[in-house]
């Protein structure tokens, strides 16, 4: 269940994409991105826009199978570098996003590769798919990074529930992994907003794990300003950081991040 509503999602998309094209503002798009070192920053621009311009065709035509990328216009994004052209294909993928999602309502039927099969499932994925890329550009550019505490909370959220969803569908995923009784993790936001409830309560058992948001002791806890929680638990920030505590038994949590590998 999402901690934010489907307008919300869709105005995010759009509000991400314009921040990330803040922060390719004037970097050098050729430079290695620490965090995905495969990739150099326009090729992270293109994977993010042409990620929202796949889920906008998915909705836009309520799709009831994946559809190949050769087939969604314009996802590959401009050739080369030129930073006016990638910032033009961002800008127009936004409005592209915002004309089509909104026109649909969350539970629209719409094939997706988890749960649930329907637009709100790509407006809530996209939100989080571009605040996430947002921060490996940000550590690439040498910028620094700031999301919404509801968004970031929400994308926690998200990634808990698909973890569990890969678990329960795929058993040969490391995620399988994630089980055995007597074992939790505790993520406790330190400067989360009154009323967020911005603290994580994942436990182990047997047949795999469960969470909840609340405050308890665990085996381990991750600890620090929301951001960083968020930043740490979708390693794209070191343990050693300086950002956070890890206060407990840190192999457990080493445990969960090696096999927990979405994002």
């Amino acid at each position: 269940m999402t901690s934010l509503n489907y307008d919300r999602h869709c105005a995010e998309i759009a509000g991400q994409l314009g921040q990330l094209r803040a922060t390719l503002a004037g970097a050098d798009l050729s430079a290695t991105v620490p965090t995905c070192p495969e990739w150099s920053l326009g090729y992270l621009a293109r994977h993010i826009g042409g990620a929202v311009r796949w889920a906008e065709q998915l909705v836009a035509t309520r799709a009831t199978d994946d559809i190949p990328e050769e087939k969604v216009p314009g996802i590959r994004g401009p050739e080369g570098d030129d930073p006016a052209a990638l910032d033009a294909w961002l800008a127009e993928t936004a409005e592209l996003a915002l004309k089509t999602l909104p026109a649909v309502s969350a539970d629209t039927p719409v094939w997706s590769w988890a749960e649930p099969q329907n637009a709100g499932f790509w407006a809530r994925r996209m939100t989080h798919e571009v605040a996430i890329h947002r921060a490996d550009a940000a550590i690439a550019a040498g910028v620094a990074y700031e999301v919404a505490p509801e968004v970031a909370a929400d994308a926690i959220d998200e990634w808990l529930e698909i973890v569990q969803y890969v678990q329960r569908s795929q058993p040969d995923d490391s995620a399988a992994e994630l089980r055995g009784a007597g074992r939790s993790i505790h993520l406790h936001a330190t400067d989360a907003p009154a009323g967020l409830n911005a603290e994580w309560v994942i436990e182990f058992g047997e047949d795999g794990f469960s969470w909840r948001r609340g405050h308890e002791k665990a085996t381990v806890a991750l600890r620090g300003p929301l951001t960083e929680v968020l930043l740490a638990f979708y390693r794209r920030r070191s343990l050693d950081s300086g950002t956070v505590e890890v206060l407990g038994e840190r192999e457990l949590l080493e445990f969960w991040l090696e096999r927990a590998s979405f994002g």
